[in-house]
């Protein structure tokens, strides 16, 4: 069952009018996007034909730098409805600006969201903060640990308008896998396009802490990570589709099959891992 583990089915009407302009800029077909967002039988017929049969939908709340608010959680979770055994729901709390941290994360279990997603770069915020004041971090990782319930963050650089990209070196989720040692940790992208190697290491150190390849053009990836068959099995196929400057799905997909991997380490980086974060 292959699944990708990162497609950002959003709210569009959410966005701030400059974020949503880079989007309709580097898609030609934008308005294909428009018409998943508001139709998951349409979505869905788009995974079909890419050959991908389970997703999971990214979804955060960075009402500054995007303008998503926490009514994305409840968007996610009324969207997945049409076929939960294929969409899995991720959605978000913002910990600065949570008016009730307990009760947000609270609804995040109440429908049923599968993972959390923590986007330093556009919620402006170091990930071990929590060590600095921000004590609403260390209450989303104690439920989201007590609960089984991976974290995503997102590591790397960001294009968006508003976006520090000091946040994405992926070392300060170090702190994280030490204090929280039973949290799912997922690095988004890699560290890319500037801290791979620091991700490799908190991938080599953690047992868990696990990579998403999302957001790395398939042809770099080997150049990104050499020795990918060694960290295989904590690793996730995942595209950042319809993001800026992403190829189609099957695109990714067939430029990732096309690599020169070994049927064991493909089938678990396309398969096995997601099946191990996320049950079927």
């Amino acid at each position: 069952m292959i699944t990708d583990c990162h497609i950002h089915i959003q709210p569009l009407h959410m966005f701030h009018p400059h974020a949503l302009e880079l989007i309709k800029k580097r898609r030609p077909n934008f308005e294909q996007i428009v018409e998943f967002t508001r139709s998951p039988k349409s979505f869905l017929k788009y995974l079909d034909a890419a050959g991908v049969d389970r997703a999971v939908l990214i979804n955060y709340v960075a009402p500054d730098v995007i303008g998503f608010s926490s009514e994305v959680n409840q968007f996610i979770a009324d969207y997945v409805k049409a076929d939960p055994k294929r969409l899995i729901p991720c959605g978000g709390v913002h910990p600065r600006q949570s008016r009730d941290i307990e009760s947000e994360i609270e609804q995040i279990l109440r429908l049923k969201l599968r993972m959390i997603k923590i986007h330093p770069p556009h919620q402006l915020l170091f990930p071990n903060d929590y060590l600095n004041g921000v004590k609403e971090l260390e209450i989303i990782y104690r439920s989201a640990e007590a609960n089984g319930i991976p974290v995503m963050f997102h590591t790397g650089t960001s294009i968006f308008p508003g976006a520090r990209n000091r946040y994405g070196d992926p070392i300060f989720i170090d702190d994280v896998a030490v204090d929280f040692p039973k949290l799912k940790i997922i690095l988004a992208h890699g560290g890319r396009p500037l801290w791979m190697q620091t991700a490799f290491f908190l991938l080599r150190r953690h047992p868990n802490v696990f990579l998403d390849i999302s957001g790395i053009p398939p042809k770099s990836l080997l150049k990104y990570f050499p020795r990918l068959d060694q960290i295989a099995a904590k690793t996730l196929f995942g595209t950042d589709w319809p993001g800026p400057g992403v190829p189609e799905v099957k695109a990714n997909l067939d430029d990732f099959r096309a690599l020169p991997l070994s049927e064991e380490t493909r089938q678990q980086i396309l398969s096995k891992t997601a099946a191990r974060i996320w049950a079927e």
